[in-house]
């Protein structure tokens, strides 16, 4: 947990980055909607859905308050969203979800493939053991649900049928970085980069990772590939 004090600094490096990160590759106006993280709220993914705004893409809350978890409605409400902004815009819509919010946009994805254009994940556990977080107490406690259950859990570790990036962080504070790899597959990937797991949202080469990812084009994905300069700080 020590290492999540880094998440400030990573505030500050956003801010000082910015004239560069408003470089980053630009979207189509195309729209995105954006999950937090379990016991946090649209206010902390406000930095990230600013800078996308920036770069061309329609960036949306998901407007449910707090997550505290999979409560009785709360997915129903995220596809119900993702069928509202289909409709709205007559686009396919990115999902991009912080922690448990990634969660939420791999399930959705699952539910309604054919309205949902990319998935990308921030420290996303979707594998391995569930209590290898330090979350899990949080988490039941908020909740109601066990954070065990072997169905459940299968499940999770499915990729949606759509491109799926994770990016994770073997320095996450918060989530055991196995948790969040996805096994090979087609069009899924995983992508590192050095961040504490409250800081994903503002790390600046995540927010690079995440840029690159919602800036392809519809349905010409390839796999993550940063410029030759700049692969070293992806390793």
């Amino acid at each position: 947990m020590m290492m999540e004090a880094r998440a400030p600094w990573e505030l500050a490096a956003m801010a000082a980055a910015g004239p560069l990160l408003r470089r980053l590759p630009r979207g189509d106006t195309h729209p995105v909607l954006v999950f937090p993280g379990l016991g946090a709220n649209d206010l902390t993914t406000l930095p990230l859905r600013n800078l996308l705004d920036e770069l061309g893409h329609v960036a949306l809350p998901w407007q449910q308050g707090f997550n505290f978890g999979p409560r009785p409605g709360v997915l129903d409400q995220c596809e119900a969203d993702v069928r509202a902004t289909y409709a709205r815009y007559h686009r396919r819509v990115s999902l991009v979800g912080w922690s448990l919010g990634g969660l939420y946009a791999r399930e959705v994805a699952k539910r309604v493939p054919e309205m949902v254009r990319s998935v990308v994940t921030l420290g996303t556990p979707f594998t391995g053991h569930p209590r290898a977080t330090n979350a899990w107490r949080f988490f039941e406690l908020v909740s109601g649900h066990s954070s065990s259950d072997p169905e459940q859990l299968d499940a999770l570790r499915e990729p949606p049928p759509v491109p799926c990036t994770s990016i994770y962080s073997r320095t996450d504070g918060v989530v055991a970085w196995r948790c969040s790899v996805n096994a090979p597959a087609p069009q899924v990937e995983n992508v590192h980069v050095p961040a504490s797991h409250i800081g994903l949202g503002v790390n600046p080469l995540a927010l690079y990772a995440v840029a690159d990812r919602l800036a392809q084009p519809s349905g010409r994905w390839k796999p993550f590939a940063p410029p030759a300069p700049l692969r070293w700080l992806f390793r």
